[in-house]
């Protein structure tokens, strides 16, 4: 299987199958000299694991991360660095009855149409827990950035219907609320949806919405690397996301070119846009301004209502999914938004650092 790899400057690539013994991620080309501790990592993925409230899955998982290689008293080597979580709380009992039939919603029928066999428990390199490797380098990233005065803030804008009030935004609340909602009364809400959904035996989808502040003028490439284009793949990867907005997003096209251009003016010696309809990046790259980026998530394909479906005889089947399934992927979902934004987003700074004979120059020189 090809396709585990990304990254340009920064390479990540990811390993295991949610229900084999361990899953992680290679880091390759990470700068050495930065501070790094285990608590870094962990708390990323703290944010990510299973069993922390009332709306996500009870499947009980420590997701405790051991660094392997790449760190070396408390800093990073500029050597590959290798990640890895034990899973310490499979079933794979829950899943043998799965291997005759196509889940819909699932990426079983893809899977046997292109290798004619599958890791049928829990979906494998499918699964919700391959994001683990994700969450775990985005963490390093994430750290990298800040130091720059880079900051990348993802939360949950909307689950169903109910969307919060950016009056009542608190940032403090995104680690707080169950549905990381920076409103804590469309929290409540949402919970209750949810709680809804789950006793209908159903699931539910949503958005998370990405803030970068921080991000100088000309990050990302003209023509192929666009930032907004390895952005939207970086993001698209995901496999819960069916959808990605920049900016306005999709209400561009109803705008005309009056309301959607950002008008530029000086603001205390320094170039500003009135407005950001544009979400920060402009012909590829970024502008200066805020980048706004929206993620539109998928409801959780596993639910307990029964389903028609077809099985590897060819007979149309009933099935009803058992096994322990968050009712809504987004609330952990976020932390991996997030992840790949920032991996994505240093990956294009140190490609930046070469985009100029004299910068080059001045560092040799």
């Amino acid at each position: 299987m090809s396709g585990s790899s990304l990254g340009k400057n920064i390479k990540i690539t990811t390993f295991g199958e949610s229900h084999g013994p361990a899953l992680g991620v290679v880091i390759d080309g990470f700068p050495a000299g930065m501070e790094l501790q285990v608590e870094d990592i962990q708390k990323f993925l703290d944010r990510r694991k299973p069993g922390q409230s009332s709306i996500t899955t009870q499947r009980k998982e420590a997701d405790e991360v051991q660094i392997l290689s790449g760190i070396f008293e408390g800093k990073t080597t500029g050597t590959p660095i290798m990640l890895v979580v034990n899973n310490t709380s499979q079933r794979s009992s829950d899943y043998s009855e799965i291997a005759s039939y196509y889940r819909p919603g699932h990426a079983d029928y893809t899977f046997d149409s292109k290798y004619r066999f599958r890791d049928y428990r829990g979906g494998g390199r499918s699964s919700g827990r391959e994001t683990i490797g994700r969450v775990a380098a985005g963490s390093l990233c994430s750290k990298l950035l800040s130091q720059m005065g880079i900051s990348v803030c993802a939360y949950t804008k909307s689950i169903g219907n109910i969307e919060i009030d950016y009056n009542k935004f608190d940032a403090s609340n995104i680690l707080k609320t169950q549905t990381a909602m920076p409103d804590a009364d469309a929290d409540a809400l949402a919970v209750e949806y949810v709680n809804k959904c789950r006793m209908d035996q159903d699931s539910v989808g949503g958005v998370i919405e990405v803030v970068i502040k921080g991000v100088p003028a000309g990050i990302g490439d003209p023509v192929f690397d666009k930032l907004d284009a390895c952005l939207a793949k970086a993001i698209m990867s995901i496999g819960a996301v069916k959808a990605v907005e920049i900016g306005d997003g999709i209400k561009v096209s109803i705008a005309t070119g009056s309301q959607n251009n950002d008008a530029f003016e000086m603001v205390d010696n320094k170039l500003t846009k009135k407005t950001n309809h544009a979400g920060g990046i402009l012909g590829g790259m970024s502008d200066g301004s805020d980048i706004i980026l929206r993620a539109y998530i998928k409801p959780t394909p596993s639910i307990s209502k029964d389903q028609q479906t077809v099985n590897k005889a060819g007979e149309n089947i009933t099935i009803n999914i058992k096994g322990r399934h968050d009712p809504i992927i987004v609330p952990r979902a976020v932390v991996v938004v997030e992840s790949m934004c920032a991996f994505t987003l240093l990956d294009a700074m140190i490609s930046n650092m070469s985009a100029r004979a004299d910068r080059i120059i001045d560092f040799y020189k």
